[in-house]
């Protein structure tokens, strides 16, 4: 099953229970008038999620591609009964009268420009993840949103999964014993694109949509979608989806940053179809314990295909496997018999963005599940993996000035160059 296949039958599945809802969440409280930055596939999944809610009204939509800013509206308006305003320039937007709260769904190049607007705007946001493309835009989103003092949450939904707040408490209460090593993995084969270099569709201003990352020659297999592969707009599967893994244990367990990573891999299967590694494997050394991340973008994965999306608790009483919506316990000794726990969490998105709404509506950021800070450290840590990667080496992360230590090639990729016509924040 590709990402795609997973992503549409796991938002089917939530539609289906979300729909079965008597009373919006929000039905007898002013709705918050939002707006939406990048109305492509997920930024109207997130912004469907929050509709869900009852609490909000979409009055405007930006986007550079001009097919999914009409077809977004429309669809928008279908579902809320108002037509809101659309705009190309996400500045045209911060700029809206009456604005309350942004979405921003856009890919990761765009994320610090965006957000950082609209901290400048004291705009309450709610911003996928990965938090950043680099490291230094990270840090510069953390001090904008620190100065505007808005609240925000990162798209870290997999924070509200029941199943893995059971793991949480598995661990915690010593059904497990003491955790003495993590393993994380998503193995899955990714559709096939089209990497013929070719014109850009004509509703999409390609050079827009690369904004101040490199503007690659237009093709398919980087373009809509598809771009979470290309190491200059996604950076690969580590920091696209595998992320989500290592945000979930670092939120069971306490982690902060690694302070060490070692990470290696190839692209050798599908070269010629993406630009990051389809075999990673990278040793993280939070303090305590280690976590092992491997993936495999080819052939069937895991021997047993069950296991190929979670995270392996290693304990000394048992070894406790936890995904988005199972448990397997496997206790220590003979003719132990396997636990099999199914704690389906079909609204993990639902959820996390009416956390969202519910914090500014109350002005009470201790509602959130996921701040700027926390959502800083899962995704430096998949960034410094990839440094590793790019650079061939071991690197040491210095927590308290938050930079690379006694390595110079890996700490250059801390923040990489922006395109001309463009500044870093």
């Amino acid at each position: 099953m590709d990402r795609r296949t997973f992503i549409k039958r796991t938002s089917l599945g939530t539609a289906a229970v979300v729909s079965g809802f008597h009373m919006p969440l929000f039905a007898q409280t002013p709705k918050l008038k939002i707006g939406l930055i990048g109305s492509g596939w997920y930024g109207m999944v997130i912004t469907k999620a929050a509709l869900q809610s009852g609490g909000v009204e979409v009055i405007a939509v930006c986007d550079v591609d001009s097919e999914h800013l009409k077809n977004s509206i429309a669809e928008i308006e279908s579902l809320q009964g108002s037509k809101p305003k659309g705009f190309k320039n996400y500045d045209d937007l911060l700029n809206m009268r009456g604005l309350e709260a942004v979405l921003i769904g856009t890919p990761p190049q765009w994320h610090a420009l965006q957000f950082i607007a609209a901290c400048e705007k004291g705009l309450p946001i709610y911003c996928e993840k990965p938090l950043a493309y680099d490291v230094e835009e990270g840090k510069a989103m953390m001090k904008a949103a620190q100065k505007a003092g808005n609240i925000v949450q990162i798209g870290f939904q997999r924070r509200q999964s029941e199943a893995f707040k059971k793991a949480k408490e598995l661990i915690n209460d010593g059904t497990t014993g003491k955790i003495h090593q993590i393993g994380a993995q998503i193995h899955y084969r990714p559709g096939d694109a089209d990497t013929t270099v070719q014109s850009p569709p004509a509703s999409l201003d390609w050079d827009a949509w690369c904004g101040p990352a490199p503007k690659l020659p237009y093709k398919p297999s980087i373009g809509h979608m598809a771009w979470r592969l290309e190491k200059e707009y996604g950076n690969g599967h580590l920091v696209d989806w595998g992320i989500h893994n290592i945000d979930i244990i670092r939120t069971i367990m306490g982690f902060e940053t690694p302070e060490s990573i070692y990470a290696t891999g190839s692209l050798e299967i599908l070269k010629g179809r993406m630009t990051t590694p389809d075999t990673l494997m990278a040793n993280m050394n939070f303090t305590g314990c280690p976590v092992i991340w491997q993936h495999r973008l080819w052939g069937t994965g895991d021997l047993n295909p069950q296991f190929n999306n979670g995270v392996f608790f290693y304990g000394e009483r048992a070894t406790l496997f936890a995904s988005d919506n199972k448990l397997v316990l496997m206790p220590l000794g003979q003719n132990q018999q396997h636990q099999e726990m199914d704690i389906p969490t079909p609204d993990m998105q639902e959820r996390h963005l009416a956390e969202f709404i519910q914090a500014v509506k109350t002005k009470n950021k201790n509602l959130l599940s996921c701040k700027i800070e926390d959502a800083f450290q899962s995704t430096a840590a998949v960034q410094l993996a990839m440094i590793s990667y790019e650079t061939g080496s071991e690197v040491k992360w210095d927590a308290s000035n938050k930079t690379i230590s006694n390595n110079a090639a890996a700490a250059k990729l801390l923040a990489r160059p922006y395109r001309q016509g463009y500044k870093r924040p």
